[in-house]
């Protein structure tokens, strides 16, 4: 079993579906520390509500010593004994040496289907580049951003007359869909994930 910490700066939907996937399937996984850099991260009480420990670093106090911030971070995760993480809208990009130390035990969702859209407003570049199709990615973190190799990806329907919001609802259920998935799967097996991520075309309800 595997102890995972979840890292988030935000509302926490993801972190929420990552939650009740180990919790109904604890053999693999299991939630034990929800941390965010943001003390008024609505995903705290959610993680709370669902009985899973939290923690607050805030980076704000760190400014202009990442390392520091990321130090004060691995305290809380060693205190909880956690062996992966998965990011979770957790909005802070992490040094190399952190990243190295997490090699191979850290994961990420990226709305959009990579290698398209690395970065930021995924879903209004989507739009502008006129593509038929957008997704989500699950993928290990590496030093390069939104990189890393892909764990699973899945795919939905861009629609007529869609804005930016409307495509990103669509994604995000998505998103609550494939990451628990590879969640699970990467705890269990990573290397026969890696070789054969998931991949999941459309919704149940068609979005």
């Amino acid at each position: 079993m595997t102890r995972v910490g979840i890292l988030l700066s935000g509302n926490g939907s993801n972190m929420e579906a990552l939650v009740r996937g180990m919790q109904a399937q604890p053999e693999e996984a299991q939630p034990k520390l929800v941390l965010s850099n943001n003390p008024d991260a609505g995903g705290l009480a959610r993680a709370a509500a669902l009985g899973v420990a939290t923690a607050v670093v805030d980076h704000r106090p760190f400014t202009g010593d990442r390392a520091a911030f990321e130090a004060a971070m691995m305290v809380e995760l060693d205190r909880a004994g956690i062996e992966m993480i998965a990011l979770a809208g957790f909005m802070r990009i992490m040094t190399p040496a952190t990243i190295q130390h997490w090699q191979g035990r850290m994961i990420n969702i990226h709305p959009s289907i990579l290698p398209l859209f690395k970065g930021l407003h995924t879903h209004a570049r989507a739009l502008e580049a006129g593509v038929a199709v957008h997704g989500c990615t699950v993928h290990v973190v590496t030093e390069e951003l939104d990189s890393g190799p892909i764990l699973g990806q899945a795919v939905v329907p861009v629609r007529g007359g869609d804005t930016p919001d409307r495509l990103a609802a669509r994604v995000l259920k998505a998103e609550h869909l494939i990451y628990p998935r590879a969640l699970q799967a990467f705890a269990r097996d990573p290397d026969a994930l890696l070789a054969a991520p998931i991949s999941m075309l459309g919704l149940p309800d068609d979005g």
